[in-house]
């Protein structure tokens, strides 16, 4: 316990409230401060599904639609002032809590999506929050009731096949009701002070910086997971009986720059990296084999394809690039078109990287391995295309203009850093060899996800990466409803909507397939999203740390 574990940011925090979180690294952080119902058994192979909080799998009725769920007793909250010096145990009615605050309209919770529509009764209370301003979180909901102190029942509208999946996730894990009062904000959030079941809890944050984790003393009794692969059993030799967490603190520093975070690890001052693409070369020789000098060191690595896709979006309600009108679609496939993504994938992503076909990336649920909606390099057509719908140059300053003789500008979001730098220049070059005009909107990443909520960009290029094995959540970017939750394109097209509500009611099974790919060709055909890449990933790691990561080179 009295042990260190250092590792790194690229990209800042927004802060520590499972429900109000929506990037990739807050959440990293809350899935060991906050406890979901269910994890995984990641020795497994195939990875397993198995209880975390909940002593076992749902009992679901024949029908699909009523959930029964059981969680373990005797499981306590961190300490914490919001108590008042009392032990609070763990109940059904703070899971009850947390997934209403899912669905109250002044979170806007990036997960609204998990639960939206779900919850038989649920639809009438948003409707109700919306218009008083106020979600009545003590109102009875037939739909998600916690029955007796450590028992949940759901009641679906349909059968929600990967719901269970999504239980896996920090942003179904329970807060206590006292915490919420005592830190929450105007919006509800309790971003600086988190206060969990899990095994650590926050003990320093300097935004932007570094966040401490330390052990949580309060912690219940779990041990290290067994395992029947004979390929486990020099770790079992050392960890079996091990009572979890085994380090006592966590750092966490944000390095935005590629090149202090490479030095940081051969520095010793880093345990595992993620290698930055504009460095990988760095690391590797051809072959994508480590260089002599980390292999002498005893450094390991483990590499593959992210389940992340890449991607830069049109605010589908901004007055330039928006609309569902052919002259708006010719304009963002023109912008598609003009953007060199090969060159982005060869130099700027050093290789590291494939072109994008589809919304799904390859490793999850959906993927339609022989679909093709990667707009290909092709700044003549671009030209082209804009020519035929009117975007020409009409005052003689050499940049295109509106059909209607307004300036036709570009702005594209854009955090600070060398490596963006690089995206900018690619940018810009693309878009100046067709004639159009581009602005940079130069914030820190976590301004600039605040700006997407509200609607304020134009465009930005993101990557998610998948949460759970389920293509749902790519898709789930794109639903109309979601607008202004995870859905920052603003997107919202009726024959997307009715494929994605039909999709989400089914098991997955080719039918469930067959409508993923006509929402990818939806995608493809109005191009709210221009795709990008599918990423690779390498992870170096320092031999002290014992086994990280041998099973995820495989």
């Amino acid at each position: 316990m009295g042990k260190v574990l250092r590792v790194s940011f690229p990209i800042a925090e927004t802060g520590f409230d499972p429900q109000a979180a929506g990037d990739a690294y807050s959440n990293y952080v809350n899935r060991h401060i906050f406890d979901a119902l269910y994890t995984y058994d990641y020795l497994a192979r195939p990875y397993k599904l198995v209880p975390n909080i909940a002593v076992a799998l749902p009992d679901i009725s024949a029908n699909g639609k009523t959930w029964t769920i059981r969680i373990k007793p005797g499981i306590y909250f961190a300490d914490d002032p919001a108590f008042k010096g009392k032990k609070r145990e763990l109940t059904a009615a703070d899971y009850a809590f947390a997934w209403k605050r899912v669905l109250d309209p002044k979170m806007r919770s990036n997960a609204f999506q998990i639960f939206d529509g779900k919850f038989a009764g649920a639809d009438a209370l948003v409707e109700a929050a919306k218009k008083t301003g106020k979600f009545d979180y003590d109102a009875p909901l037939e739909g998600l009731q916690a029955i007796d102190r450590y028992t949940l029942r759901l009641k679906l509208n349909y059968p929600s096949y990967e719901l269970l999946t999504d239980l896996t996730t920090p942003a179904t894990a329970a807060v206590a009701r006292e915490v919420v009062a005592a830190y929450g904000d105007a919006s509800s959030w309790v971003m600086a002070n988190p206060v969990g079941t899990g095994p650590y809890r926050l003990a320093q944050w300097r935004r932007g910086q570094k966040i401490v984790l330390e052990a949580n003393p309060s912690y219940r009794e779990v041990f290290y997971p067994d395992s029947t692969d004979p390929a486990d059993r020099a770790i079992l030799a050392k960890m079996r009986g091990r009572k979890l967490p085994l380090i006592g603190r966590v750092e966490i520093s944000v390095i935005d720059e590629s090149n202090p975070r490479l030095l940081a690890f051969e520095g010793r001052e880093l345990d595992y990296l993620e290698v930055p693409i504009d460095l990988i070369w760095n690391v590797l020789d051809p072959g994508n084999k480590l260089k002599a000098r980390f292999v002498q060191a005893g450094v390991t690595m483990g590499r593959g394809t992210q389940p992340a896709l890449n991607y830069t979006y049109f605010n589908m309600e901004d007055p330039v690039v928006g609309g569902y009108t052919n002259d708006k679609i010719a304009l963002r496939r023109a912008v598609a078109m003009a953007y060199n993504t090969e060159e982005e994938i060869r130099i700027v992503r050093q290789g590291q990287g494939e072109p994008a076909t589809q919304p799904i990336p390859p490793p999850v649920t959906g993927h339609n391995p022989k679909f093709s909606g990667f707009i290909k390099y092709d700044p003549a057509g671009a030209k082209a295309l804009l020519d035929k719908f009117g975007y020409v140059d009409r005052d003689g300053d050499g940049w295109r203009d509106l059909p209607d003789g307004r300036p036709l500008v570009l702005n594209i979001a854009s955090p600070p850093s060398a490596l963006q730098r690089q995206y900018d220049e690619l940018w810009k070059k693309s878009m100046d060899a067709v004639g159009l005009r581009i602005y940079f909107v130069k914030q820190k990443w976590p301004d600039l996800l605040k700006m997407a909520r509200l609607g304020q960009l134009q465009m930005w290029t993101l990557g998610n990466i998948s949460i759970t094995p389920e293509g749902f959540q790519f898709l789930g970017l794109l639903y109309g409803p979601h607008s202004g939750f995870s859905n920052l394109s603003r997107f919202n097209l009726p024959e997307f909507n009715r494929l994605y509500d039909q999709a989400r009611q089914l098991p997955d099974t080719p039918e469930r397939t067959q409508l993923f790919h006509q929402m990818s060709k939806l995608v493809a055909a109005y191009a709210p999203w221009r795709l990008d890449a599918f990423r690779y990933e390498t992870v170096i790691v320092q031999p002290w740390v014992l086994d990280l990561n041998r099973k995820a080179a495989k």
